[in-house]
C-alpha cells in the first residue's frame, strides 16, 4: 500500500473523537495549512483515487507539496490518536507513566520517580502485563542502584530479583505458547486447508508440543489459558471436529467474559472468538444457538472506527449465513438492504479479508436471484486485483465461485482458461478438494439439454457428491457455499433455492 493510501486508510478510520482531537490540535486559522486542506479533501471525498486527490489539492493550492503535506499530516495524525491513546487502555496508560518516572529521574527526582513506577509494577501486576511489569522492575532497580540503595536492606533486594525472575518465567512460557499458536495458524494458511489424514499427521508435532507444554506450566494466567483455548479451537476447526472446537471456543468465550479487565482495547481477541463460536455452530447447523453471539457482537464498544466496522461486518455475515444457507435468498436482499450505510458504502474502509468476504457473500446472493451479471461484476472487484487478495485462503472459492458464475453467463472458452490456471496455481491433483475436481469436469462440458439425459447424469453422480458432502475434510469449503446442492439443481433443474431449504430440513 503506498503512502498516500495508507493515509486515506488512516483519515477515513478516525473515530468521532479522534476527528474532534485533531480539529482541535489544530486550531482555527483563517488560512488553512496545506496539511489540514489535504484532510479535508481525503474526509469529503472518500472514493477519489490518490491522483484526483493530488489533482484537487494542486488546484486549491498550486504552491503546496502534495508529498511533503500528506507526509506531515500522517505524522500528525498518530501523534493525535497517540495522545488520546493514553487515557483509553491500561497499556498506553502504564508506558505514560513510565516515560513520566524516565523524566522525574533526569530531573533528579528520584523518590518522585520511585513512586510512579511502584504504582506502575502494582498497575503491571492487576493487569497481568508481565512485559510492563518487567520493564518498570528493571528501572526501579536501576534508580535504586544509581542513588546508593536508599533504606533497602538485602532481602528487600533479593525480592525485587525475585519478581523479575518471575516475570522473565512467564514471559518465556507466554512466548512458547504464543509460538506453537503462531506456528499453527502458519500451516494452516500458508500450507492450504486440511483435506487429507496425512495432512492433519502434519500438525501432530504442534498438537503433542502443545499439550505437553501446557501440563508443565501449572500456572493459572489468561494469557497463557487464552492462547491455549485459541491452540486447540483452531485445529481443531481445521481437521473438521466442530463440536470439538465449539466446546473450546465456549471455554474461551468464559475465560473473556470473567477477565474484561485484561481486554485490548480494541478487543481483537475477542472478536476472534466469538466469530469463531459462531462459524463452528454454523459449520453443524445451529442457526438457534447463533443469535446469542451475534447480540454479544453488537454489544462490543470501542472507540476504534475501523474495528467498529470490522464487528459491523462480522455481524451482518453471521446474520446473513442462516438465510443464505437455508436458500432465503428474498431474506438475503432485505438484510443487504438495511446495511448500505453502516457497511457497503464504507466498503473500501474494510480490511481486505473483510472485503473479500463481503464480495464473495454478496456475490452468492445475486447469483442465488439469478441475478448472474450483478454476482459477476460485484465478484470481479476482488478478482482483478488478484495480486492483493492471492494469499488469502478465501480466495481460491472465490474463483470456484466465479467459475458456475461463468457457466450460468455460457461463457465456456474462459471457464476452461480459468479452470487450467487455478490447477497450475494450486499445484497439483493432490492439492485439490474433491468438489473442486469434480466442478473442473462438470463445467468443462454443457448440462445435456434432454431431462432424461440429466437425470442419468444425476443418478450416476448422486452417490459420489453425498460422499463428498459428508466428507469432514470437504467440510470446510462446502460450508461457504454448497457446490454440491448447486451441482443438483443444475441437473434436475429445481430452483437453488429449493434444494438448499430442503437439505436444511435434512440437518
Amino acid at each position: 500500500m503506498s503512502k498516500i493510501q495508507s493515509l486515506i486508510t488512516l483519515v477515513h478510520s478516525l473515530s468521532h473523537a479522534e476527528k474532534k482531537a485533531f480539529r482541535l490540535r489544530s486550531g482555527r486559522n483563517k488560512q488553512l495549512p496545506d496539511y489540514l486542506m489535504l484532510y479535508d479533501i481525503i474526509d469529503k471525498h472518500p472514493s477519489l483515487t490518490k491522483v484526483e486527490f493530488q489533482q484537487l489539492f494542486t488546484n486549491q493550492n498550486p504552491k503546496a507539496n502534495f508529498e511533503t503535506a500528506g507526509k506531515y499530516l500522517f505524522e500528525l495524525l498518530l501523534e493525535t490518536m497517540l495522545n488520546l491513546r493514553k487515557d483509553q487502555d491500561s497499556l498506553s496508560y502504564l508506558y505514560k507513566r513510565i516515560i513520566h518516572a524516565r523524566i522525574l529521574y533526569e530531573k533528579s527526582l528520584i523518590n518522585e520517580s520511585l513512586d510512579i513506577l511502584e504504582e506502575v509494577i502494582k498497575q503491571a501486576e492487576k493487569f497481568e502485563n508481565h512485559n510492563v511489569m518487567l520493564l518498570a522492575l528493571r528501572l526501579e532497580l536501576d534508580y535504586l542502584l544509581a542513588a546508593g540503595f536508599p533504606q533497602i536492606d538485602e532481602k528487600t533486594l533479593l525480592k525485587k530479583h525475585f519478581r523479575i525472575t518471575e516475570s522473565l518465567k512467564y514471559i518465556r512460557k507466554i512466548n512458547e505458547q504464543s509460538s506453537l499458536y503462531e506456528i499453527l495458524k502458519h500451516r494452516i494458511l500458508n500450507k492450504s486447508q486440511i483435506r487429507t489424514q496425512k495432512q492433519k499427521d502434519e500438525l501432530n508435532d504442534l498438537v503433542y508440543s502443545e499439550i505437553s507444554l501446557v501440563s508443565s506450566l501449572n500456572v493459572d494466567n489468561f494469557e497463557i489459558n487464552k492462547l491455549h483455548q485459541l491452540f486447540q479451537s483452531n485445529y481443531l476447526i481445521s481437521v473438521g471436529d466442530n463440536q470439538s472446537a465449539l466446546n473450546s471456543y465456549y471455554e474461551l468465550n468464559n475465560l473473556f467474559e470473567e477477565n474484561k479487565h485484561l481486554w485490548n482495547k480494541p478487543p481483537v481477541y475477542y472478536l476472534h472468538t466469538l466469530e469463531g463460536i459462531l462459524e463452528s455452530l454454523r459449520s453443524i447447523r445451529n442457526y438457534e444457538g447463533m443469535t446469542y453471539f451475534v447480540t454479544q457482537l453488537k454489544s462490543i464498544e470501542c472507540e476504534s472506527a475501523s474495528f467498529k466496522l470490522n464487528v459491523v461486518c462480522t455481524t451482518f455475515l453471521y446474520e446473513l449465513f442462516p438465510f443464505l444457507d437455508g436458500g432465503d435468498f428474498s431474506a438475503c436482499n432485505a438484510l443487504m438492504a438495511s446495511y448500505k450505510e453502516s457497511l457497503y458504502d464504507k466498503f473500501n474502509s474494510l480490511p481486505r479479508s473483510r472485503q473479500a468476504e463481503l464480495s464473495l457473500y454478496t456475490s452468492l446472493v445475486f447469483f442465488g436471484n439469478g441475478e448472474y451479471q450483478k454476482a459477476h461484476k460485484f465478484l470481479n472487484q476482488i478478482i482483478l486485483q488478484g495480486k492483493y487478495y492471492f494469499s488469502l485462503p478465501l480466495f481460491r472459492t472465490i474463483r470456484l465461485v466465479n467459475l458456475i458464475i461463468l457457466y450460468k453467463l455460457n461463457n465456456i472458452d474462459l471457464i476452461k482458461y480459468e479452470i487450467r490456471t487455478l490447477m497450475r496455481d494450486i499445484g497439483g491433483y493432490e492439492r485439490n478438494y474433491r468438489i473442486e475436481r469434480y466442478l473442473f469436469k462438470f463445467l468443462s462440458k454443457p448440462v445435456p439439454s434432454q431431462s432424461f439425459k440429466r437425470l442419468q447424469v444425476w443418478n450416476k453422480s448422486k452417490k459420489e457428491l453425498d460422499e463428498i458432502e459428508h466428507d469432514v475434510f470437504e467440510n470446510k469449503i462446502l460450508q461457504i457455499f454448497n457446490f454440491t446442492a448447486w451441482i443438483e439443481s443444475a441437473l434436475t433443474k429445481r430452483p437453488l433455492s429449493e434444494v438448499l431449504q430442503h437439505k436444511m430440513a435434512e440437518n
